[in-house]
């Protein structure tokens, strides 16, 4: 029930220790504005991180091979390592139940493509219609990549939204024929964006078969990707891509006759364990901010407890008369906590708004590629808002208890 009685009592008592109660809940406010501060910029650094690893599959394990840089089994270091067609069925068909999508890859850098009187440098790279999934592209116009494409070694193309600005700024260009390297014509067939932005949309995808016979390439492959089957359960399938990983390292090691500890020459990367350790170092981080946040804030509330202890010692004599005349422990505890709790919740509310005001007014220029959005949910902040009541709850437990135990009698003698 509400009793303005009681609400007048309490802000009497905080006229008469302005300054001493404008200090305390300065520290409760700036733990509460610390806190926020840094809770924004931890989710700012999840959502940026999160953002980086849009750019492709989170679930995808990339196989490369280079030069080896390490003598073995009799063999001189300096050997060139070249995948084929043959390699990349041949894991296929090994993996067939933990894979989910895949591709090989054949690319080639600077690339000159011409439509009309435009022209530009960019990647062209052989795929198979999975790639779409793979680098998590989104057409807008068009299709993909099909396996009829592959078949028939079509001269079809996908272009890349930025190449698409480029080439075509007011033009359709489905249907539209271009020039590859000068020689080939091919038509575009479909335009993507990815998440990646315009360096991952500066892209030509072909079909890898025409890829193959365009440069020459034979059976060689640059590339294998895939992704890995996922389960509900993260962790199992974290286990599941590092052991796919480490089985198609120790492969190609066998099949091309390289060191164990030649980490060069064969390259496997598994971006779903690379997003767990990511993952683990963020919730890290955003535990040591709560710590650091909660520490300010327990600073705040013993400063609270001082004053409610001071008060209750001021105040001596008015509980005593107030048992004296039948006042209830629990009505005196509950007039201590009501204070507590009202200088703690206010100041700590102040604190909040303040920080997620700030986080408001800089985030547009706080944005880098790894922090993204730093600003406080919803949940968060219901959760600094308990935080408050439970902090000012425990800043006024020991005076209430002690005021409660006040000896009418022995009130009424304090001078």
């Amino acid at each position: 029930m509400f009793n303005i009685e009681r609400w007048q009592e309490i802000f009497e008592t905080i006229s008469k220790n302005k300054l001493r109660t404008f200090l305390t809940s300065l520290s409760v406010a700036a733990g509460i504005f610390i806190l926020v501060i840094l809770l924004g910029f931890s989710s700012g650094i999840e959502n940026g991180v999160r953002t980086q690893f849009e750019g492709d599959a989170t679930n995808r394990i990339q196989v490369s091979t280079r030069t080896t840089t390490k003598g073995f089994n009799g063999l001189n270091p300096g050997r060139k390592l070249q995948m084929t067609n043959s390699d990349y069925e041949t894991l296929n068909v090994k993996y067939e139940d933990q894979i989910e999508y895949k591709t090989s890859l054949y690319n080639t850098w600077g690339g000159e493509i011409n439509y009309k009187e435009k022209q530009g440098s960019y990647r062209i790279e052989g795929a198979f219609p999975d790639q779409q999934f793979i680098e998590n592209a989104t057409l807008t116009q068009g299709r993909f990549l099909s396996q009829s494409d592959v078949d028939e070694s079509r001269k079809v193309a996908v272009l890349g939204y930025q190449m698409k600005e480029d080439l075509f700024p007011n033009t359709d260009p489905i249907g539209e024929i271009i020039l590859v390297n000068n020689n080939i014509n091919f038509t575009v067939v479909g335009v993507y964006t990815d998440p990646g932005g315009s360096r991952e949309e500066s892209r030509l995808f072909i079909p890898m078969t025409t890829a193959q016979k365009v440069f020459n390439a034979g059976e060689n492959i640059n590339r294998i990707a895939y992704t890995v089957k996922m389960s509900d359960n993260f962790d199992a399938a974290v286990a599941l891509s590092a052991a796919m990983r480490q089985s198609i390292d120790q492969d190609l090691r066998t099949k091309f006759s390289v060191a164990p500890d030649d980490r060069i020459a064969v390259r496997v990367n598994d971006t779903l364990e690379e997003a767990k350790k990511i993952y683990s170092l963020i919730d890290t981080i955003r535990m040591v901010f709560w710590f650091i946040g909660i520490g300010t804030i327990i600073a705040g509330i013993v400063g609270v407890g001082n004053i409610m202890l001071i008060v209750v010692k001021e105040r001596t004599k008015e509980i005593g008369i107030r048992k004296a005349l039948g006042a209830l422990p629990s009505e005196i505890i509950w007039m201590i906590l009501q204070e507590s709790i009202f200088i703690t919740a206010l100041s700590g509310l102040i604190g909040l708004f303040a920080g997620v005001g700030l986080l408001q007014l800089i985030a547009p220029y706080a944005e880098t590629d790894f922090i993204n959005n730093p600003t406080v949910d919803f949940t968060t902040s219901i959760t600094t808002v308990i935080i408050l009541i439970v902090a000012g709850t425990l800043a006024g437990f020991i005076p209430a208890r002690r005021a409660a135990n006040i000896k009418p009698i022995e009130a009424l003698r304090d001078e």
